[in-house]
């Protein structure tokens, strides 16, 4: 274990020193469903909340209690739960504020799955979601009313890359009494959502906490610093007496275990319930790439600062889009959210336009097509028909995908081949 604050070390050793039978430095892989009681007695402390521990992998497991010990000290929170998918950890994250006939309000710089989400299926549940455009802080609180329950956005939003303004959001949310909910993926070390003011953090882990494209999932973080109960009309779900637990009220009854009833609630009733848990394998492999994170981000980043300025320089492309080349207010946002690096995502558009995109992703050889980012490998897709082919014109406009979109996301390979690949497939792309 460690007290350390410094990233290298938080994502090497927090949460796990080696285990007390054997030994083991690596966490073991608990491929397990079920956990022995001691007792009747130990079994109904633990059902009944007295006490905290393993029951059924559903809900909670050793190996991937390792990894929620971990990613919450990295975002500097109380308390992390681990989930199936990001998608997953985006839904748990509001329904376990919303009821139907509540709200919330999201930026609309999103990734596409979240979007179809909150537009589409979330009403389904009779939770609207309203959608205001992040350059203007104040339309979070202008779109807020008595049943608005959090805001949400994402940090690093792709596919637009303009940085969210979390801190001016964050303060705005906490003068009306209502939580920031920030999707930190893409900017895993580089940014800390909660010392800026997020009351909540979650990831894909998929994406650059795993890194290696081996093992879908997601995780909550718990920030323990917003008052739930201070504004008990504005959270019923955390206040109001639960008949899944005879009547238990959250932000009293978890009380003893610190400010951590969002998170509690979150394990015992969302996941128990819709049973969307990690798999201790891919717990355990996540644990993996977190452990060269910082490491892989400082390499992502330098080599996509490169990316960018020679995409910005050739002849063939109309636009790049990376918070590196971006002015003015935009650059102000990113140097404020972003400490060691702009991230691993990019986006540009070819002067040849839709059908130059195409032929330029068919044409690469070392980048891989698919749907995925954060990958040590260097990754290459066509948004629009791809990722937010589900959003109708007008939505892809809104999230910042146009037709002729190409993204990127940057590997950790040499820079020199990285550019020659994307140079060969231009080329490729004009002929």
């Amino acid at each position: 274990m460690t007290d350390s604050t410094n990233p290298e070390t938080i994502a090497l050793h927090a949460g796990w020193r080696a285990d007390p039978t054997t030994g083991s430095v690596a966490v073991p892989i608990h491929q397990t469903t079920s956990f022995q009681f001691q007792d009747t007695g130990h079994a109904q402390r633990l059902f009944g909340l007295a006490e905290m521990g393993n029951i059924y992998t559903r809900i909670m497991n050793p190996t991937v209690d390792v990894l929620e010990k971990r990613v919450a000290a990295l975002e500097g929170g109380v308390a992390a739960l681990a989930v199936g998918s990001g998608q997953a950890a985006t839904t748990f994250c509001v329904l376990n504020l919303c009821e139907a006939g509540d709200n919330i309000v999201s930026s609309t710089d999103l990734y596409g799955g979240t979007w179809n989400l909150f537009a589409n299926t979330l009403k389904s549940f009779g939770i609207e979601v309203r959608f205001v455009d992040p350059a203007n802080p104040q339309a979070f609180a202008d779109a807020t009313d008595d049943r608005t329950r959090c805001w949400y956005a994402e940090t690093l939003p792709n596919p637009k890359l303009q940085v969210f303004p979390i801190a001016e959001v964050a303060a705005l949310g906490r003068k009306l009494g209502v939580p920031l909910i920030m999707d930190n993926t893409a900017a895993p070390v580089l940014c800390k959502p909660l010392a800026l003011g997020a009351a909540i953090v979650m990831h894909s882990t998929t994406k650059w906490i795993g890194g290696h494209g081996t093992s879908i999932g997601g995780v909550v973080v718990d920030g323990g610093n917003f008052d739930w109960e201070g504004n008990a009309a504005r959270f019923p779900t955390l206040n109001k007496p639960d008949a899944s637990y005879h009547g238990a009220v959250w932000t009293q009854a978890v009380k003893a275990m610190g400010p951590v009833a969002y998170i509690i609630r979150m394990r015992v009733i969302l996941l128990r319930d819709f049973g969307a848990p990690m798999a201790p394998m891919n717990a355990f492999l996540t644990l993996q790439g977190l452990e060269t994170l910082p490491l892989r981000m400082e390499r992502h980043c330098a080599n996509a600062i490169k990316v960018a300025a020679h995409l910005a320089g050739h002849p063939a492309v109309a636009s790049v889009t990376h918070p590196s080349l971006m002015t003015g207010e935009s650059k102000r946002r990113a140097d404020a959210a972003l400490k060691g690096g702009y991230g691993s995502l990019m986006g540009f558009e070819l002067k040849a336009g839709a059908e130059a995109g195409r032929k330029f992703i068919e044409s690469l050889k070392m980048f891989y097509h698919v749907a995925n980012i954060g990958d040590a490998r260097s990754l290459a897709i066509h948004p629009a028909t791809t990722t937010h082919s589900q959003l109708s014109a007008e939505e892809q406009a809104a999230s910042g995908v146009s037709p002729g979109y190409v993204r990127l996301s940057i590997g950790i390979e040499h820079i020199d081949d990285i550019i020659a690949d994307l140079d060969q497939a231009l080329a490729a792309a004009a002929a």
